[in-house]
């Protein structure tokens, strides 16, 4: 589970999604990282600006999640992406995986605009992992033991993490973790729930 034995060329064939995902972390912070003022328009384009939002710029609750704020969050981000996704990708598919975790991640920052003041930015695709995070949870109150062992196997670091990335840190949105980890449990015993019944 966590020493990917997969050349690259097959881990983007295997999970193109997640590959996809990683490469938009990579090239968002290439951009938002230009000198001279230009990285941080770049990056102020993107966030997640609740007064902002509130006047109508509701891209705004799509676009934080491919946008990082410096080098330790995106590569924190893309290492739990690169650890946690891709036995997701593979068990849902990669439409309904991109599906889930875009939603989880809209579902994060909509929370984060209504519950937060209109002052407040944020950016990250945390809310989004953890809607991964609540995927594994639904599995594991759905099929317990049944589980596949890959699965088994990710839950005990998925709790330590997620513990660590909401108390743990400073600046850190625990309005989008919470959001984003119910909407994955939702979205995970309604998805998965339906496929017992198959």
């Amino acid at each position: 589970m966590f020493l990917r034995t997969e050349s690259l060329s097959q881990f983007i064939r295997f999970y193109p999604v997640v590959s996809l995902l990683i490469l938009i972390h990579a090239l968002v912070f290439i951009a938002t990282s230009i000198p001279g003022g230009t990285g941080w328009n770049v990056l102020l384009s993107l966030a997640g600006i609740n007064g902002l939002i509130s006047e109508g710029e509701y891209w705004r609750l799509v676009t934080p999640i491919f946008a990082h704020a410096d080098l330790w969050h995106v590569l924190f981000n893309t290492f739990s992406l690169v650890l946690f996704a891709p036995a997701l990708e593979r068990l849902l598919g990669s439409f309904q995986f991109i599906v889930v975790y875009m939603l989880a991640g809209i579902i994060a920052n909509v929370a984060t605009w209504m519950l937060q003041p209109p002052d407040y930015l944020s950016v990250g695709a945390s809310g989004a992992i953890f809607g991964l995070f609540g995927l594994y949870g639904a599995i594991w109150l759905i099929y317990k033991q049944a589980a596949p062992m890959e699965i088994r196997q990710v839950m005990v670091p998925v709790i330590v993490i997620s513990v660590v990335m909401t108390f743990f840190g400073s600046n850190i949105n625990i309005t989008a973790h919470l959001a984003g980890l119910a909407a994955g449990i939702f979205i995970g015993l309604f998805i998965f729930q339906q496929r017992r019944r198959e």
